[in-house]
């Protein structure tokens, strides 16, 4: 008797377990691992700001706020320029893809697991552009592209692309988002 009831006890604990909802059938890091790239430490904050932010909206879901990121290279160096002048379309593609690496790493950082991401909420872009360059939606399509190459359909996303003057240290690129995840 005593074995049925724990036989039962069993059945009803892990009956009452729930599954985590899985967002992919595909191990995101392993993913960007499998298309050449891998996630670097995340920069530190040059100032008295975080890299992230998290704002809880519910309780299976939160909003993680990643504060403007730059095309820092996998030898600490950023990509510098003004598009239009020194650097064109693909150097800035290539900058705006770059950039969506070091976004992920502070992610990965912020909520541990990438595979946790809902869905790309908000990207705003910003280009260090010349006064008469206008193709800045074509750079931050590197950013846009590889999040998409990488989340798929939940990694489409509303933007902004937009010419600035200057950004920091002459970044060619400069780019925030918003992010739904998991809890």
């Amino acid at each position: 008797m005593e074995k049925v009831i724990n036989f039962l006890f069993l059945v009803f604990l892990f009956g009452c377990v729930s599954t985590q909802e899985k967002l992919y059938d595909y191990d995101v890091e392993k993913k960007i691992k499998e298309m050449g790239y891998s996630l670097p430490n995340p920069a530190t904050p040059v100032a008295n700001y975080v890299s992230t932010v998290s704002f809880s909206e519910t309780k299976n879901t939160r909003l993680v706020y990643v504060s403007g990121t730059g095309p820092k290279t996998t030898t600490g160096e950023y990509i510098k320029g003004r598009l239009g002048e020194t650097l064109g379309v693909d150097e800035g593609y290539e900058a705006a893809r770059i950039t969506a690496i070091n976004i992920l790493a502070s992610l990965k950082k912020e909520i541990g697991d990438l595979n946790k991401i809902k869905r790309f909420v908000k990207v705003i872009g910003m280009v260090n552009s010349s006064p008469d360059f206008v193709k800045q939606p074509a750079v931050i399509n590197g950013f846009s592209d590889f999040i998409v190459d990488v989340f798929g359909e939940r990694g489409k996303h509303a933007r902004s692309a937009v010419g600035m003057v200057s950004l920091p240290s002459g970044i060619a690129v400069e780019i925030e988002v918003v992010v739904e995840v998991k809890n």
